[in-house]
């Protein structure tokens, strides 16, 4: 997706996420004095967009991720300029598909790609730089933090953060998150069928996919805002990225990981993905610490306080656990 009359390249042109700060409590309704540097990072000639607050004294850096109804500005409203005031370097991406990012044209981006670009923007951000790096993804982002984690060369990351870690093989999994059972039944396999074909280029908007009515549980949010959002919950993905999204097996299963601890921050009244959801791989992680933080009141894409206030302290704890003291 590059920029056209009517998509920005920067979010500093951008109406959607200043939309959005109204339905957020007061202190995390992002000022544009406050925003965070925009820059762009060149990975296989996609041009990869990064919110960005540098801070050379912190003692650990945290990555934020969107999940397939988010992008990275979004990230930065709920919890990364938060995590910069409490001294942390922060680093929100736009991964290919969403937010600002450029998609270098004639490629069609599979999920293996993103799982690969933050591999390699991992090793990117620790070129030169010692410094913990803690990766927190919410919803698909959270199991694409421990996609990274399992690919990425031992010590890469301190800690990983998801809001849901969903493994998309398991079919309980694709049943409950999809857009409806026909499609969890049916869609991956016939997705998967075209993924090698020039069918696989076709998209379709991620909300027939996916069951993004349930993204946000404030309903005018959802309206007035989220699902017009082109960059995020309105974005259209290809055949190729949802058949290996569906699909994707990592470099380690869970009984096998052991890169790092793990911190599921799980929101109390999330209406799409649920915990018992993440236990099925979480419950198979037993060689590192694993931890869960229920965020109360606060839905998938948590709007809400006291859960987006429970949700900064204990990843500020964890990354300070990490290492980031």
């Amino acid at each position: 997706m590059m920029a056209t009359a009517t998509t920005p390249r920067y979010y500093r042109d951008q109406q959607a996420w200043r939309d959005l700060r109204r339905y957020l409590p007061e202190r995390l309704r992002l000022t544009d004095a406050a925003a965070p540097r925009e820059e762009f990072w060149d990975w296989r000639g996609h041009q990869v967009h990064l919110d960005r607050y540098r801070d050379a004294d912190a003692p650990a850096k945290v990555i934020l991720h969107h999940g397939v109804g988010t992008n990275g500005r979004q990230m930065t409203l709920i919890l990364g300029a938060r995590l910069a005031a409490r001294g942390f370097e922060v680093v929100a991406l736009d991964n290919l598909g969403y937010g600002m990012t450029g998609v270098r044209p004639g490629t069609t981006p599979s999920y293996d790609d993103w799982v690969d670009l933050v591999v390699d923007f991992v090793a990117h951000e620790r070129s030169g730089d010692d410094r913990p790096v803690v990766l927190y993804g919410l919803s698909a982002g959270g199991m694409l933090t421990y996609h990274v984690a399992a690919k990425a060369p031992k010590g890469s990351l301190s800690g990983i953060v998801g809001m849901t870690f969903l493994d998309q093989r398991i079919q309980r999994v694709r049943d409950e998150t999809a857009h409806d059972l026909v499609g969890a039944r049916l869609g991956i396999p016939l997705m998967s069928a075209l993924a090698g074909t020039p069918a696989g280029r076709i998209k379709v908007p991620m909300s027939l996919a996916g069951k993004m009515s349930a993204l946000a549980n404030n309903r005018e949010a959802m309206r007035k805002v989220l699902l017009k959002d082109r960059t995020a919950a309105a974005t259209w993905v290809s055949f190729r990225f949802l058949a290996s999204y569906g699909t994707y097996t990592p470099a380690v299963e869970p009984e096998d990981f052991d890169a790092c601890p793990v911190l599921l921050t799980q929101p109390a009244e999330d209406r799409w993905t649920p915990l018992h959801l993440s236990e099925l791989v979480l419950s198979r992680i037993t060689k590192v610490p694993v931890t869960t933080v229920m965020l109360d009141n606060a839905g998938h894409l948590p709007l809400e306080d006291p859960g987006l206030r429970q949700m900064e302290d204990a990843i500020a704890d964890f990354v300070t656990r990490c290492g980031g003291s």
